[in-house]
């Protein structure tokens, strides 16, 4: 269907954000024409939110761990090819009818899946069909990956299969377990020929002692440098006799070994020549030698030179040459061998491998394996279609547009409730970058409670539960409560960090009388602590001078003598009467200003408690129109393309406070109640105080008779 170039957009406003409405499918075809900065998200990650990370998967075609917008396109137009009516997509389901899909290959697929089942005449196709075919297809050794496992053959060829493992590596099965494709065959077989063909071309020449032609030339290796070092110093010393002595060890060599405790695996030691240096002399083979090398000539001789060359006390430099030109054959060829891990299989079954046509055998296993790919291909298309039928819609309701989470059915970046303090906080995010968050969380101005939550069992998470709603004065680093994530689950939060921000206007009213009344608490405890500090100081005064009177001098006295009482301080009786007159002057002037007023003194009221307020609304109000769920999911991996604002009334809905259920019977007798204070007879006194005191400042003489008035009582 092509879309429809006059279609005309519903734009609607939840929350104080306007939004894109996908309603029908002309919204759905015309989704690629939508300018993308209209779009709520651009990217979402594929972890972490309230969708199948399946049918994410499968959205992210790049396999980068978010969807992005041309992904979801491409997920739109794929199913505007397979569905008569696109529209269908917009009723989430887990079953789509068949006869809903354009004739084409998913729906060719779908049929097949069904009888592959057992259910030809079934109308629709559902996500459980597709996970049984699966399971079909994965317990048979044919499931068309290209590759097989040994249980796919039997006998020699299934030994094979493992022996290509173990020797070459494998890939891993649909079903999961190790096999082999033909890349792993053919690379097999290439190194299986190579080496038999190299073994093919050992002869009498290339091993002149048979098997035992490899041991000898490995001895020989083993001395090789040494023995040449030793006939070409006795060859220095035929050209310069004077070379015989230097060329041997020097007296201070051997002095400065006397000194040292030596072995024979000495480096000090395996150092010296091998044998006594002259001019022309034959190297020995059984004394002389050089301790340190005895034993690696021992088997030198017993291996090649008996071997080669008979029983012999010495060795010539002839001789030594003609040695090696006997091993030279079996050097050549051993250096030539192909350089791979088959060696321990052995010739023989290498050979018997490649006679058999082993490899011929796999290649055509692996064929039948390729010719059932289609049948797979089609499952994983018609799962596809299944998972679109089902979260396809979801995705675009969290995306596009958050109707999810502003039509508080649970945006799926909800990762839960938290239970705290009386309220259920429902919008909550699962922390999944700490330092992300802690940049990005103060930008938006929602007061914000991070909570470590722990499971039985050990699983830990780290949340941010936003509190939209009642007062702060309870919560603090510590309080523990209790999430409850969207699976049901729940698990012991506690609270470890907080972000303040306002909550509410009406939160901010008071906030300034709370913090005038948790100052004057504060300077009282303060004061009655510095109080009972010097108290406790006076006593213990007292006590040290009665426990040390009989050690005074005149203690006999001083023991027997009252101590002197002393007077009260007259300036600290001056300092509480200036205090007192001070408070008195305060009181008298607010009242006698509000009495003032006369008939405007409520208004007077409401101005001055309006002038206290004021400013910590004003501020409130500020940064509740700035409250955004942008900077929270972006913290979490989400491309946020437009302003999410979380105004004061959704922000009341997002956190519910308690609330007695409805009918219910509530009986206010507490035998445990404290004893109730007459403040009845508090606030008449203050009333009659209050009136007495604006009496005798003259401000009630206009209501009063002439005779009760202050001028004519007191003058």
């Amino acid at each position: 269907m092509k879309p429809n170039a006059s279609h005309r957009w519903k734009i609607y406003r939840s929350g104080g954000v306007d939004q894109v409405a996908i309603q029908s499918r002309d919204d759905l075809l015309n989704l690629d024409h939508l300018d993308p900065k209209l779009w709520i998200a651009l990217s979402m990650p594929t972890r972490g939110v309230e969708i199948d990370p399946r049918t994410l998967d499968v959205l992210d075609s790049d396999r980068d761990g978010h969807v992005r917008h041309p992904e979801v396109l491409a997920a739109v137009g794929w199913a505007g090819n397979v569905y008569k009516d696109v529209g269908d997509l917009l009723v989430s389901d887990d079953a789509v009818v068949l006869d809903r899909l354009k004739d084409g290959p998913v729906l060719v697929g779908a049929r097949r899946l069904l009888r592959n089942l057992g259910k030809p005449s079934a109308t629709s196709v559902s996500l459980a069909d597709t996970r049984s075919a699966e399971k079909m297809f994965v317990d048979t050794v044919l499931n068309g990956d290209g590759v097989v496992t040994a249980s796919a053959a039997s006998g020699a060829l299934a030994a094979t299969i493992d022996a290509i493992v173990e020797t070459r590596g494998s890939v891993i099965d649909r079903s999961g377990k190790p096999g082999v494709d033909r890349a792993l065959v053919e690379a097999f077989f290439a190194d299986a020929r190579a080496l038999v063909a190299w073994h093919a071309e050992a002869d009498a020449t290339r091993l002149p002692l048979g098997d035992a032609t490899g041991a000898a030339a490995d001895a020989v290796r083993a001395v090789r440098t040494k023995i040449e070092d030793f006939f070409t110093r006795c060859r220095l010393a035929v050209f310069d006799a004077r070379a015989a002595t230097a060329l041997n060890a020097a007296d201070a060599e051997l002095a400065a070994l006397s000194a040292k405790e030596l072995s024979a695996s000495c480096a000090h030691v395996a150092g010296l020549p091998l044998a006594r240096v002259s001019a022309g002399g034959a190297l020995p083979l059984g004394a002389g030698i050089n301790p340190a090398w005895q034993a690696a000539i021992d088997v030198f001789v017993a291996r090649a030179v008996v071997p080669v060359l008979g029983a012999r006390t010495s060795l010539s430099e002839a001789d030594w040459r003609g040695l090696l030109d006997t091993f030279a054959p079996h050097e050549a060829w051993r250096s030539a061998r192909p350089a791979n891990a088959l060696d321990a299989l052995g010739p023989e079954r290498l050979r018997t491998m490649i006679e058999d046509a082993h490899e011929a055998a796999l290649v055509d296993l692996i064929t039948q394996d390729l010719a059932v790919k289609p049948e797979i291909d089609s499952l994983a298309e018609v799962e596809k279609l299944c998972r679109y039928q089902r979260d396809l819609a979801k995705v675009l309701n969290n995306y596009v547009n958050f109707s999810d989470f502003y039509g508080r059915s649970g945006g799926v970046f909800q990762a839960g409730t938290l239970y705290l303090d009386g309220r259920g906080c429902s919008l909550v995010f699962e922390v999944t970058d700490p330092a992300k968050h802690a940049a990005m969380a103060p930008m938006a101005g929602t007061y914000l409670a991070y909570c470590d939550c722990t499971r039985a069992g050990g699983e830990k998470k780290t949340i941010a539960a936003a509190f939209t709603a009642g007062d702060v004065d309870n919560l603090m680093v510590g309080r523990n409560g209790v999430f409850v994530d969207r699976q049901g689950r729940d698990w012991e939060a506690t609270i470890t960090k907080i972000v303040d921000a306002p909550i509410s206007i009406r939160q901010a009213f008071w906030a300034p009388y709370k913090k005038l009344v948790r100052l004057i608490e504060e300077r009282v405890a303060k004061r009655a602590a510095d109080a009972e500090a010097a108290s406790n100081a006076k006593l213990e005064s007292a006590a040290t001078t009665v426990a040390t009177a009989d050690k005074s001098a005149g203690g006999a006295k001083a023991a027997g003598a009252a101590p002197a009482s002393k007077g009260v301080d007259i300036g600290t009786v001056a300092a509480i009467g200036v205090a007192v007159g001070g408070i008195a002057a305060v009181i008298t002037a607010v009242l006698s200003g509000v009495f003032g007023l006369g008939k405007w003194m409520p208004i007077g009221l409401a101005v001055l408690v309006l002038a206290i307020s004021a400013p910590s609304m004003v501020l409130a109000f500020i940064k509740l129109r700035r409250r955004n769920l942008g900077p929270l999911l972006d913290a979490n991996g989400w491309a946020i393309n437009s302003l999410t604002r979380i105004n004061v009334p959704f922000g009341t809905a997002l956190t519910e406070l308690p609330r007695l259920p409805s009918g219910a019977v509530r009986s206010l007798k507490d035998p445990y109640a404290e004893k109730r204070q007459p403040w009845g007879v508090y606030l008449s006194l203050l009333v009659v105080v209050t009136l007495a005191i604006g009496w005798y400042y003259g401000k009630l003489d206009r209501w009063l008779p002439e005779k009760a008035t202050r001028s004519q009582v007191i003058g």
